[in-house]
């Protein structure tokens, strides 16, 4: 018999120290996707699986938590990423002409962890542009990433990018299923030329070498050149690799401290890539902890195919690796039956002070905020002073 306090493997409760510091990071995300023009919105956890995996990759399906609702009978699904919930209501629920700037934070589950030492219960923060087609908004995107992992305090930032185009290009015209497809992307993402020999034996000899060549084609700016030279030269692969090229160049202007990475194999792990995709790393992790990109045929199962771009992290990894924030100054104050101090109290707070009332018994307790002054009876009046 376990332990009632035993909480299923890759769960874990988040303690004052860790929820402080993802709150904190929390609201500056949000702070900065405002300041962009983005709007808050909030989908639900829960919704019907038809819905919440319409146009979803194999990978998300798997990582679906479903249960059956005894409302209706219908199979819900636990959402494991909230890009498509908010493609549904871009597409139904708001439903604009023009461009629609959107951001969200919220809990996500995962069926599988993605990793040994991954949560399966991520919270996912993330912003995405719908309605233009263009490179400015997947620049605006690189921005805002960047500006986010700036405002979590993050040194070190290396931008990786890359294309879905690249691969679409190169595969065109080749018969290939869904799940031999996923395995192509797997094997690139994994630098194993190997099981991709195994996989493309039955393609067009130029593709097969296209696809080994793809593997090595990973490292700084002269990636570029290097893919014009190697692969073969058709329209697809081509504006891919002029589109990377411009971002780069004005990515580097505004942001001359983030080093810049190519990675032409690795097209994203859900599968709804469509464009330009990007992932970032920092120093103290050896995994992204942002992602993002353009998919612009994700609005189609909602029927609206309306170009889209974003990006998304897990708070829990960034508060992991962001340098922590000095504690909360506050104000420690006595316990005692007195309106006087229960009225000063209020006061403090209403103006956006911490007040810690110390509970009798209990002086010597740590608390979660650095007490930097006390509430003391002075001459009659209760009076804040410095410790």
């Amino acid at each position: 018999m376990s332990s009632a306090w035993l909480l299923p493997e890759h769960i874990a409760d988040v303690l004052p120290a860790q929820a402080r510091h993802i709150e904190e990071l929390r609201r500056g995300l949000i702070d900065v996707a405002r300041s962009y023009g983005c709007e808050l919105v909030m989908p639900p956890l829960l919704e019907h699986v038809e819905s919440l995996l319409s146009g979803a990759s194999r990978t998300l399906d798997l990582k679906t938590f479903k249960l059956v609702d005894q409302l209706s009978g219908r199979t819900l699904g636990l959402r494991s990423d909230s890009t498509l919930q908010v493609a549904r209501i871009d597409a139904h629920l708001l439903n604009r002409a023009g461009v629609t700037r959107l951001c969200y934070c919220g809990p996500v589950l995962h069926a599988l962890p993605d990793g040994l030492h991954a949560t399966r219960e991520p919270l996912q923060f993330g912003a995405e542009i719908y309605g233009h087609g263009g490179l400015e908004a997947d620049l605006e995107v690189q921005d805002l990433t960047l500006d986010c992992l700036r405002s979590a305090g993050l040194a070190g930032v290396m931008l990786d990018l890359g294309d879905a185009r690249i691969l679409r290009g190169l595969l065109s015209g080749v018969m290939v299923g869904a799940e031999q497809l996923g395995e192509v992307y797997a094997a690139l993402a994994a630098k194993d030329a190997a099981a991709l020999r195994e996989l493309a034996r039955g393609f067009p000899a130029e593709v097969r070498q296209a696809l080994q060549t793809l593997v090595s084609l990973y490292g700084g700016i002269e990636v570029l050149d290097l893919a014009r030279r190697t692969l073969p030269a058709r329209p697809l692969v081509q504006a891919a690799l002029d589109d990377l090229q411009w971002l780069a160049q004005r990515v580097t202007q505004s942001h001359p401290e983030v080093t810049l990475g190519f990675d032409l194999a690795d097209i994203g792990g859900n599968g709804y890539y469509s464009g330009v995709r990007f992932a970032a790393y920092a120093a103290g992790s050896p995994d992204a902890v942002a992602r993002g990109g353009r998919y612009d045929e994700v609005g189609a199962a909602f029927g609206r195919n309306r170009a889209a771009v974003g990006f998304s992290l897990d708070l829990k990894s960034l508060a992991a690796i962001a340098p922590a924030r000095p504690l909360h100054a506050a104000i420690r104050a006595p316990w005692a039956e007195d309106a006087a101090l229960r009225a000063k109290v209020r006061s403090l707070r209403e103006q956006g002070e911490t007040v810690s009332r110390v509970l009798p018994g209990h002086e010597d307790e740590a608390q979660e905020f650095a007490c930097d002054r006390e509430l003391v009876l002075a001459q009659g009046e209760w009076v804040v002073r410095a410790l």
